[in-house]
């Protein structure tokens, strides 16, 4: 069954085989994410976690590119609801890892900043090799540190640190070898074919044993700990409302 594919509509879900494709769509701000379509994203989720039949999530977006980041020329003169805006996309990453079903990301064009994050945090990413991949974040006076505990699950604490504080982007080849993706295809034509292979092998997979080791997997490696989430999405939230973050973002809104 699918959701109507309505022009308006900010994320398109459909559902085929125990297969849930979540598709962001605003493509012209190449999937940008706004307070809304987070929002969206998490009444995706909902639906998703209600329905037994599913066996396997891809998480993709509509256009050119994966997700951009966040849009945060939509809320640039309220450092309020920037910061609205990063809680909210902690409170999203926790939830997409901890589906109890395989959560496998599409990612053509760019996954950047708050975008790779959303890549990193499921379970398989596929990308090709010319994507642009990255965290930028330091780059523009702003603090990585809601995707920085996901980062360092995905890749070590000595490796993200290395990525985070050198910022800038990298090609999907490179992000592939460095760790931030499990597959690379070499061209973005390919990336349909990779992600139904894989996302069929998944499915024929055992639910109940799928989602136990999802949930020991989580215990181990310190996913449901929101202690820790929670202080990252404040220290992400209190860098990006202060003078240096805004000042630097002031230049880039200006051009």
């Amino acid at each position: 069954m699918s959701e109507p594919a309505t022009d308006t509509a900010l994320v398109l879900r459909n559902v085929a085989d125990g297969v849930a494709e979540i598709r962001m769509n605003r493509p012209d701000v190449r999937n940008a994410l706004s307070h809304e379509l987070i929002e969206a994203l998490e009444t995706a989720i909902d639906a998703v976690e209600k329905d037994p039949e599913i066996r396997v999530v891809v998480l993709a977006g509509e256009g050119k590119s994966f997700c951009a980041g966040m849009d945060l020329k939509a809320v640039a003169k309220d450092p309020h609801a920037m910061a609205d805006m990063l809680r909210a996309l902690s409170r999203v990453m926790r939830r997409v890892r901890r589906l109890r079903m395989p959560v496998v990301a599409r990612v053509q064009g760019a996954a950047i900043g708050g975008g790779c994050g959303l890549m990193v945090v499921c379970d398989f990413a596929v990308t090709h090799a010319s994507a642009k991949l990255g965290y930028p974040e330091v780059d523009l006076g702003i603090c990585p540190a809601v995707v920085a505990p996901w980062l360092v699950k995905k890749i070590g604490a000595g490796p993200a640190r290395a990525m985070l504080l050198a910022g800038g982007t990298m090609s999907g080849h490179e992000g592939h070898e460095r760790g931030l993706t499990t597959h690379c295809v070499e061209e973005a034509d390919q990336l349909d074919a990779a992600v139904d292979e894989l996302a069929s092998r998944l499915a024929s997979g055992g639910p109940e044993a799928m989602a136990a080791t999802k949930r020991w997997l989580n215990e181990l490696d310190g996913s449901d700990e929101d202690a820790t989430l929670d202080a990252a999405a404040e220290l992400s939230a209190r860098m990006i409302a202060g003078d240096e973050a805004q000042t630097r973002l002031k230049k880039v809104w200006a051009r």
